[in-house]
């Protein structure tokens, strides 16, 4: 059996698992709020105890300073123009799930409240992972290379694995084989990569032990922003929001001789991820407490061998280096901080307050859009 044919043939019976084989989750989001008040933003729209965050005094995006609560980043300045910033990556939206959880509130509800508080929509990643390979990045990139993916963009980029792509990624670990499909400075764009080699570059972990097998994530800025958010606020259908941005973009066919590209029959792999003969697609979460595995992983690899040499030393000679290094190690504020994050529950992380709730969606909708003229 070629392979061709083998992954065709493995296609097609996974289309008769009755599981769905691909789930949405949000994977990058970043709000600016109008207002210099810090204690607000965190503990009224966030609900997070303030005293538990740590303060840095530098910031970035030009912003002066930042608080932060593990993978949440709360972004200050003394420019009233830039306001309060939010910031969740990855880790940081699953860190925000546990607490959303904790407070009894979803995606939909803590949107909602942001933007009745003015907030404004400044990054979106909608992530679609695909559990059962559904999308083929080579042959996709194949397709765009002989002109079969028919789209509005004028532009695509592939990467193969092992080549650099982190000067264009958030998280800056290699992706495996990667296609992007129109331009990173657009308000919108999309990014398809292998997660599986990513979880293998970042942790270590085998291919064939990866959930998720590939992912196609839809990144959009500022109007596209707000406008997938309000969709997904007025329908609650992460299906209808996700796939009515990547219809109206692109679609994959296979050339047909003498006709014409438009009327080119949708390739079968594609038809099946937009929507063809599978379940719904939900949005999903993965909430994760905050922990410390990156550090863990930094001592393991850096400081843990040398920690090793130290103790067999000591063990040897009779020498107390690393019960010295101990005894006259100093904790800063930093540092305890960082142990209250450590040692305190999620239930005692959150805050109690309540926002005041709209009176019904059409006028929370009809103020937010308000706002936005003002």
């Amino acid at each position: 059996m070629t392979k061709s044919v083998n992954v065709t043939f493995l296609f097609r019976l996974e289309r008769l698992n009755p599981d769905n084989p691909l789930e949405m989750v949000l994977d990058y989001v970043r709000i600016r709020f109008p207002t210099q008040d810090v204690k607000h933003v965190v503990e009224d729209i966030l609900r997070l105890r303030m005293d538990v965050m740590i303060h840095e005094d530098y910031g970035f995006y030009s912003y002066s300073e930042h608080y932060v609560l593990g993978d949440v980043f709360v972004l200050t300045s003394p420019d009233k123009e830039k306001g309060t910033l939010l910031e969740l990556k990855g880790k940081g939206c699953r860190q925000m799930e546990s607490y959303l959880l904790a407070q009894h509130r979803s995606w939909f509800d803590f949107l909602m409240d942001a933007l009745i508080e003015g907030g404004v929509m400044k990054c979106l990643d909608l992530a679609i992972n695909d559990m059962a390979g559904i999308l083929d990045i080579p042959e996709l990139t194949e397709k765009c290379n002989h002109e079969e993916c028919i789209s509005v963009f004028r532009s695509f980029k592939s990467y193969r694995s092992g080549e650099l792509v982190r000067s264009h990624e958030q998280d800056r670990y290699g992706m495996g084989n990667t296609l992007y499909v129109g331009s990173l400075k657009s308000e919108v764009y999309f990014c398809i990569y292998e997660k599986d080699y990513e979880q293998y570059v970042k942790y270590d972990i085998p291919i064939e032990d990866t959930k998720i097998k590939n992912r196609f994530e839809i990144r959009l800025k500022n109007e596209r922003a707000y406008h997938a958010v309000r969709d997904l606020l007025t329908y609650h259908d992460a299906e209808r929001t996700a796939f009515s941005i990547i219809n109206r973009y692109m679609r994959f066919a296979d050339s047909e001789v003498d006709k014409r590209r438009s009327e080119w029959k949708t390739n079968e792999r594609w038809a099946y991820f937009i929507g063809s003969d599978r379940g719904r697609l939900k949005l999903t979460t993965k909430p994760e407490p905050y922990t410390l595995t990156r550090t863990l992983n930094w001592i393991s690899r850096q400081v843990a061998p040398t920690w090793k040499v130290l103790e067999q030393i000591d063990c040897t000679n009779g020498t107390t280096y690393l019960k010295d290094i101990l005894d006259h190690t100093k904790l800063t504020e930093h540092h305890k901080k960082l142990i209250e994050q450590q040692t305190t529950s999620t239930e005692e992380i959150i805050t109690l307050c309540l926002l005041q709730a709209g009176s019904s969606f059409d006028r929370s909708m009809e103020e937010i859009e308000r706002r936005k003229k003002e």
